[in-house]
């Protein structure tokens, strides 16, 4: 891999971390706001689905910013975004529902190309595959 392609890499990873990073902050900094919307939409669980929400967002957005285990992480995220357009953002009559559900899509679209391209030469990964040298 050229060091174009890993600087391109990295740079597509820290677009796609830089959504769920800033949601997470906002729901770690407004929890009871954050609970009340889940619970709002008729979604069982609301405590449970918050703590997911902070997993996904924080954990696994810093995860495939430093290009750790970037498949599965990848494609944990990929499920999140997909399970959350289809829970908040149904209703098709609004447009920008509608828009948010196509922007949650896209982002699928950008973590499974993530996944299935690696997370390139700047990323834990590629440190971990790198060969060691006997002591």
């Amino acid at each position: 891999m050229s060091h174009k392609d890993a600087y391109v890499s990295l740079f597509a990873r820290l677009l796609l971390s830089l959504i769920f990073l800033y949601s997470g902050i906002g729901k770690l900094i407004a929890p009871e706001a954050t609970i009340a919307y889940i619970s709002n939409t008729g979604l069982p669980f609301a405590q449970l689905g918050y703590a997911a929400a902070l997993f996904v967002e924080l954990v696994l957005a810093v995860a495939l910013l430093v290009g750790y285990r970037t498949a599965w992480v990848a494609i944990g995220m990929s499920i999140f975004t997909l399970a959350a357009a289809l829970a908040f953002h149904f209703d098709f009559s609004d447009r920008g529902q509608v828009i948010a559900f196509l922007k949650n899509l896209a982002i699928c679209g950008g973590l499974l190309q993530v996944a299935v391209s690696g997370a390139g030469g700047f990323s834990i990964d590629s440190l971990r595959s790198q060969p060691r040298l006997p002591q």
